[in-house]
This record gives structure tokens, sequence and C-alpha cells, in this order.
């Protein structure tokens, strides 16, 4: 293979690494708060001219340290990302409060965009995440106050109070500053139109009867 050739596969090998590692985009100058008025469509958010941004455009009073009332499921997502702070576009990074009733759960879900590590503030959790197939191997631990765990990005994933007395509190950061959640049940039973019932009986191996009972639930979004 000749010198230009090898070069041209070098190029394309580190292109195609870059993009492998690559989560938000790296930013190319201090800020890039985001013009959320802008006509402009990109990946993420136009900047803001830096000679209109001011100290409130990373700044947010969350009262994260107030507790949420939780939903059927028994939990309450609170995330902090770019729709809250413009100041974090490009910067690849968000925050959420996770509240918990007792025998509370946040369910099984995935973030497309970002991988998120856990800190349990108080209470005990039940956490876990399940590998891609072929193998779908279920990875779990039971966390007590102050422990850290690690859900790698775009994995399901879930985290369940089994104290039926006291709730829980985790704080947890996303390596995105627009993770998104897919919640498994809503997305598969909730969807807007629904999935054909014939579709989800096969995948399922169940009657088409329970595939509309399921169907017919309110499936309750915990992010708020």
């Amino acid at each position: 293979m000749g010198s230009p050739s090898i070069c041209l596969l070098t190029a394309l090998l580190a292109l195609v690494s870059w993009q492998a590692i690559a989560s938000d985009p790296s930013p190319l100058q201090d800020f890039c708060v985001a013009d959320m008025h802008s006509p402009v469509l990109v990946n993420g958010f136009a900047c803001l001219d830096p000679k209109y941004v001011n100290a409130d455009h990373f700044f947010k009073a969350a009262m994260l340290d107030t507790p949420r009332k939780t939903n059927k499921v028994g939990s309450n997502v609170t995330l902090i990302n770019v729709m809250q702070i413009p100041g974090l576009n490009t910067l690849g990074i968000s925050i959420a409060r996770i509240d918990y009733a007792p025998l509370g759960e946040n369910p099984p879900h995935t973030h497309p965009r970002a991988t998120e590590i856990l800190t349990l503030l108080e209470g005990t959790l039940y956490v876990g995440f399940v590998t891609s197939n072929p193998n779908n191997t279920l990875f779990s631990k039971v966390l007590n106050k102050g422990d850290v765990f690690v859900f790698p990005e775009g994995l399901i994933h879930f985290q369940f109070n089994p104290n039926p007395h006291q709730p829980a509190v985790a704080i947890a950061a996303l390596s995105s500053q627009n993770p998104g959640a897919i919640t498994i049940a809503n997305a598969v039973f909730g969807s807007k139109p629904p999935i054909s019932d014939i579709v989800l009986a096969k995948a399922f191996q169940v009657e088409k009867g329970t595939i509309d009972w399921l169907q017919a639930q309110f499936w309750e979004n915990n992010h708020y």
C-alpha cells in the first residue's frame, strides 16, 4: 500500500475513533451559552453573542436540597440540563436530584446520550444495569448512604428503594448537556400512536389481551 493510501487510512481511522469516544461536542471557546431563540438549527444550540451573556446564564435557584413529591411508581427525577441553565451548552454535563418514596423506584430506562454517576445521599437503594445482547448480564448492587455507582451510556438501568418505611435521595451527574431518558415501559406500552399489539404480543410471547391491558394503563413520566 502506497504512502498516500496509508495516510488516508490513518486519517479515516482517527475520525472513526473520535466519533466512537465522543459524547457531546467539545467546546472550542470558554463558553457557548445557548441562544434559545436563534433560528439556526445545530446539534445542540447556537451560541448567544458573548456581549449579552451574564452570570444568570450559568445559574438556577433549583432548590435541589428540597424534597420532591413522588409519583405512582414512587420517584421524582428533577433534571437540571441545558434547558434550565443555558450556560451548560457544549459543556457536556448535567445533574439531577432523584427522590424515592418507600418501596419507590426509578423504573428501567436508558440515557441515549450520557453515562450517569449516582451518589446516594440518604437511605438505601438497590441499583443495576443490564448489558447489551446477546449476554444481557445484570450488574447490581445495594447502595448505602455515601455510596457511588456508575451506569454506562445507553444501557438499561434502574434504582429501587427496598425500605418500606424510609425514603431515599440521590444526586446524579450525567455526561451530556441533554442526556435524554427513555423509560422502557412508557416507550413500549405508552407510545403515541401505540405499537401494534400483534407486534408486542409476539415480542413478549404473551396473549394479545395482556398487551391490550398494558397499553390501556396510564404510563406516568417521573422526569420533571
